[in-house]
């Protein structure tokens, strides 16, 4: 029997039904979401308990986002400089020409690509990916990449333009063969991923080609070339650098700080005076995202290359070393192998607990608080996977409050995906592409929405796959759940199509006529799928 059925039978019966089905049985997580709505609450207060997993999954997309955004990105930057990566050739260059569609691309799209991995992960939920991928798909390149259009008309980058949506236009294809065949192998695993490998060549070499052109490659951008920004955004201070608040705050003479006065201030998520200046709506919703950020700051270390002590906190990073391990072994396989006793005695996360001490010990005697040990490189990729597996355990979490949704209202995970999935893994790319458009950088903008979405689709589906592989079958079946996935491929395909023809015969100068139809084209999508959903709209 199917999960879903729960709902056809008496409200007595649901807590039994949920226990005793092995297809409701959620794999990975911490939470039995299931269990907790068709057990713990009485069925009269069902209400009450999809309002409180509704705020819970969009907190959960807040963890994300800010978890990308503060610690998985930030720390991707110091890991390019740290392996001392071209400006011209790494992928994670600030900047870069590629800035727009690689290291945005990477950043905005690590929370879509961990719940791909994790949708994946198990057959039952693989819809959730499809939808979520073409999902997001559609609402960037329509809704998004409109919303540039009408709060900033512009002129594209012709040349990156094309070779952006010719690429994408190509991973949808090869997308909808697999969803043809039902299946995915090994060697289109791998495919997707040399898709991306050599889409990202592909970019260095027209930069590079162009710069050659140019000369010497300091000129201005050209008329195909996204601009770059120099300030898009104030940064938001973080507890790593809450005590910079610009040349009036700074004390006259330099004072040595303690350990004590170090720790608490780099454990601050809140910049007094920017609190003080800020409207009403952020100070609320930065009253939420404190918590998160708080917790991310004592399990996350972030290595700054642009200060000058590259955010060397010698109290905080000592504890980094204790808490970064122990998050990421009571985070994988939600705590399996932490838990895991060894000889049936010493639990692993006990082990991990005396080591991380006495290294931190050691740190900490051996450094000083004004200058960072010669190895402080080491804490950006111990920062990366921090936020990495915070990103993943989260995402876990939203996958299986979708699919609880889903078994609730009795809907597919296919719409599950194109709607609450997407848009909420969407926000991050939504948020920062319409506010570097607003303050004068629409190309860069428009570069990102489609360089974006060729990471999410290509890595987030053959990474997918591919750890699937390697841990049971060397076959992922893919096999679409209802008729509303082909529609998805077929909207997401013509929208790309519809962008390929006109931003030509527009002569790449878009305005709010070219953004209005994008919109209207996803609204008059989005209803099309929710009436194939619910069976409204037939096709033969």
């Amino acid at each position: 029997l199917q999960c879903w059925e729960v709902r056809k039978r008496n409200s007595s019966e649901w807590c039994h039904f949920i226990r005793s089905n092995p297809d409701c049985r959620l794999d990975g997580g911490f939470l039995d979401y299931l269990d907790g709505v068709f057990c713990v609450f009485p069925p009269r207060l069902l209400p009450l308990a999809v309002t409180l997993y509704a705020l819970w999954l969009l907190y959960l997309f807040i963890i994300l986002g800010v978890t990308a955004e503060k610690f998985f990105c930030p720390n991707l930057s110091a890991i390019s400089t740290n392996l001392k990566l071209s400006h011209n050739v790494a992928i994670f260059s600030l900047t870069s020409p590629l800035h727009g569609v690689t290291f945005l691309a990477f950043g905005n799209g690590a929370p879509d690509v961990f719940s791909a991995v994790v949708a994946f992960s198990d057959p039952r939920t693989a819809g959730l990916a499809i939808g979520a991928i073409f999902g997001a798909g559609v609402f960037v390149t329509t809704v998004v990449a409109g919303g540039i259009a009408l709060v900033k008309p512009f002129t594209a980058a012709s040349r990156p333009f094309l070779r952006d949506v010719v690429f994408y236009m190509v991973a949808v294809f090869l997308t909808f063969v697999v969803l043809y065949l039902g299946r995915i192998r090994l060697g289109e695993a791998l495919g997707y991923l040399g898709l991306y490998v050599f889409y990202v060549l592909t970019v260095v070499l027209c930069t590079w080609i162009h710069r050659r052109q140019r000369g010497d490659g300091l000129a201005p951008p050209g008329p195909w070339e996204p601009e770059m920004p120099t300030d898009v955004e104030e940064p938001e201070p973080s507890g790593t650098n809450s005590g910079d608040y610009g040349e009036e705050y700074r004390p006259l003479l330099p004072s040595r700080e303690t350990s004590l006065r170090i720790l608490t201030t780099a454990l601050s998520p809140l910049d007094y005076h920017k609190w003080r200046r800020k409207p009403w709506y952020w100070r609320l919703f930065k009253a939420f995202k404190v918590p998160v950020e708080l917790v991310l700051l004592l399990t996350v270390p972030v290595v700054d290359p642009d200060k000058d002590d590259l955010n060397w906190k010698r109290p905080l990073n000592c504890l980094h070393i204790l808490t970064s391990p122990l998050l990421c072994i009571l985070t994988l396989k939600s705590g399996a192998y932490g838990l895991y006793q060894i000889q049936g005695i010493f639990p692993v996360w006990g082990l991990v607990t005396l080591v991380a001490s006495a290294l931190a010990l050691i740190v900490f005697i051996t450094t000083s608080n004004e200058e960072p040990p010669k190895y402080h490189c080491v804490f950006s990729f111990l920062g990366f996977l921090a936020s990495a597996m915070w990103i993943n355990a989260a995402a876990t979490e939203v996958v299986n409050i979708l699919r609880t949704l889903g078994v609730i209202f009795q809907l597919s995970n296919t719409v599950l995906g194109l709607t609450l999935l997407a848009w909420g893994n969407s926000i991050g790319d939504t948020f920062s592409d319409l506010t570097m458009a607003r303050q004068g950088y629409p190309r860069m903008a428009f570069s990102a929405c489609f360089g974006g979405i060729i990471f999410n689709i290509v890595v987030g589906v053959g990474l997918g796959c591919l750890l699937e592989m390697t841990s049971s079958q060397p076959v992922v079946k893919l096999e679409p759940d209802s008729l509303l996935v082909w529609v998805l491929a077929g909207a997401l395909g013509l929208s790309l199509v519809f962008s390929f023809v006109t931003v030509p015969a527009q002569c790449f100068q878009l305005g709010k006529a070219y953004g209005v139809c994008l919109i209207a084209y996803y609204l008059v999508f989005l209803c099309v799928s929710l009436l194939t959903e619910f069976r409204v709209i037939h096709f033969s």
